[in-house]
């Protein structure tokens, strides 16, 4: 078997210095033939196109939008590109904790299933990604030191913008009204299982304890994995995320 060549890069995530590591050859054989694909599109269209990625949770996908867009400034060939998240569209903590959803049999404050897809302000997010194909606008951007977005944070201008979300693919209502917004779509799938045990991880290292990371995963991510599983619908393009994180073609 093909021995991998890991490369690392230092990068800010989320306003936060992380260093990164890709798959030489996943970068050279996957990103950069997806980006000259959307470059193509672009020069073509004459205008701004929007690209939507659909993961689930724990796949990195706020990261590879970043690195995507900083491989467009490192190679000129490339036509710019911008990453947004769509965790800028949650409502504010004070709606979700004022307001409740029926589930199984029980009505409970959306605050407590916050990344739910009902937790989502999508008539906002589908509102804004109008506008972005008209012209510049502002997005709103989740905070993690206030967990609230900030409205209007972040200035959109860039010709290929990179959406990247949970559900933005969701074949359920109001969602499944944005996908005619997107000019291209990416859909990564990953099994449950390895799902299960990075998102435990991460609660692990987040401070949790094994049991309390456990249950935490029951009770709120679980759900949210089964769901994008079941009804993430169809994009134009598929990646399958491995074990070891890198990504190849579904």
């Amino acid at each position: 078997m093909h021995e991998k060549r890991w490369r690392s890069y230092a990068m800010t995530v989320n306003g936060l210095p992380q260093k990164i590591r890709y798959n030489a050859d996943t970068v050279e054989g996957l990103f950069l033939p997806l980006l000259r694909r959307l470059t193509e599109m672009q020069r073509k269209a004459g205008c701004r196109i929007l690209v939507f990625l659909a993961a689930p949770p724990a796949t990195g996908k706020s990261t590879l939008l970043q690195f995507l867009e900083e491989l467009t400034r490192i190679h000129a060939v490339l036509t710019p590109a911008q990453a947004l998240g769509m965790d800028g569209f949650h409502y504010l903590n004070s709606y979700l904790a004022a307001h409740t959803i029926l589930r199984d049999g029980a009505e409970i404050p959306l605050k407590n299933i916050k990344g739910a897809p009902e937790t989502f302000d999508v008539a906002l997010l589908a509102e804004k990604l109008r506008a972005a194909k008209k012209g510049v606008t502002a997005f709103p951007v989740y905070d993690r030191r206030i967990h609230d977005p900030r409205l209007d944070a972040l200035t959109v201008d860039a010709p290929i913008l990179l959406v990247e979300g949970n559900w933005l693919l969701l074949d359920e209502e109001p969602w499944c009204n944005l996908h005619a917004l997107a000019d291209y779509t990416l859909r990564i799938d990953v099994s449950p299982e390895l799902l299960r045990d990075r998102l435990i991880a991460r609660k692990v290292q987040g401070g949790l304890s094994v049991k309390d990371a456990r249950a935490f995963y029951e009770r709120s991510d679980a759900p949210n994995v089964l769901r994008f599983a079941a009804h993430a619908g169809a994009a134009d393009e598929v990646w399958r995320m491995e074990a070891d994180g890198d990504f190849v073609r579904g």
